[in-house]
């Protein structure tokens, strides 16, 4: 059990529609929350109370840990628990809606912070590490096959910076680069900025209109595969079979398996359950589910590697 106290098709609908009022901006922009939970999945009819309040168990956040939280929710249907999985503004989202006591799990792929602290100071953070993931640099299938195999992490940069515009100069095809960012308090948003800017702050956006923000992963990989010269960061798991797409290696280094569990590969992340204070009733039950030989199945089908395979 990795539990450590106070550590390190979902549909975007309305969500998306305000998120594209942000094209053209990038970092240090705030989130606008679409004030519309997005349930992904609501189960079963017992009547035992959440901790949130309400009837039934509530987990919200991250669109990378959602679909295994919803596998495990449907699993225990046959129990009689009545759970709810939506996404909401994203690790971030589930973080803030803990704090504020609106759900009973956050669903995040990125650790707590200490500006989440600061945020939160009256919540008592508990994570529970589920599995890993990596984030990859994502490009269309013709930019790859057109020699964009593999990308530096000052190519990233200034593809990300606005400051490489044209594919040809990073050995690709004379075609615009399109960049699809992740909107600010995203998990995978925050993996690319550690990879490309370490400890700095991440500058401001570039004025380009070749930039725009996006939410979850499947507007994600949605708006990059609409896109002949798109890059975006996504979780690898969310590109496996998408003939349209391609994963670079970054600085030669392949988003294998042996190179996530490693942590050689340069944009791993764990995926996290979060509770406010140690876990107990329902909650408890559905995240030791996911720490279960069960549970822990789930994860390998979305692309995701489990505790063993880590060494966890």
């Amino acid at each position: 059990m990795s539990r450590t106290a106070r550590p390190h098709s979902i549909d975007e609908g309305q969500g998306a529609a305000i998120r594209r009022k942000f094209t053209g901006r990038r970092r240090g922009l705030v989130y606008l929350a679409s004030g519309v939970l997005m349930a992904g999945l609501a189960t079963g009819c017992a009547e035992g109370k959440s901790a949130a309040g309400g009837g039934g168990l509530r987990a919200s956040g991250s669109t990378t840990v959602a679909p295994v939280a919803a596998d495990a929710a449907e699993a225990l249907k046959a129990e009689g628990m009545n759970i709810t999985i939506a996404t909401q503004g994203g690790s971030a989202g589930g973080i803030s809606q803990l704090a504020a006591g609106q759900i009973d799990i956050a669903l995040s792929s990125k650790p707590i912070a200490e500006e989440d602290r600061s945020a939160h100071p009256k919540a008592d953070f508990v994570t529970t590490q589920i599995g890993s993931d990596a984030v990859g640099v994502i490009v269309t299938k013709p930019v790859a096959d057109a020699g964009v195999k593999n990308l530096t992490v000052d190519q990233v940069r200034g593809l990300f910076e606005g400051k490489i515009t044209d594919w040809s100069e990073v050995g690709g095809p004379k075609l615009d680069v399109f960049v699809y960012d992740k909107e600010p308090g995203r998990g995978t948003r925050e993996v690319l900025d550690k990879y490309v800017y370490g400890d700095e702050k991440a500058p401001p956006p570039p004025d380009s209109d070749n930039f725009a923000i996006v939410g979850g992963n499947l507007e994600t990989r949605n708006k990059l595969e609409s896109t002949p010269g798109a890059v975006g960061p996504l979780s690898t798991g969310f590109v496996e079979g998408r003939d349209k797409l391609a994963v670079v290696t970054l600085d030669g280094i392949e988003a294998s398996p042996e190179n996530i569990a490693s942590g050689k590969y340069p944009m791993n992340r764990p995926l996290y359950l979060i509770t406010d204070g140690e876990p107990e009733g329902d909650a408890k039950k559905f995240i030791d589910y996911l720490l279960s030989e069960k549970g822990q199945s789930l994860l390998e089908p979305h692309g995701y590697l489990s505790l063993k395979q880590i060494g966890k």
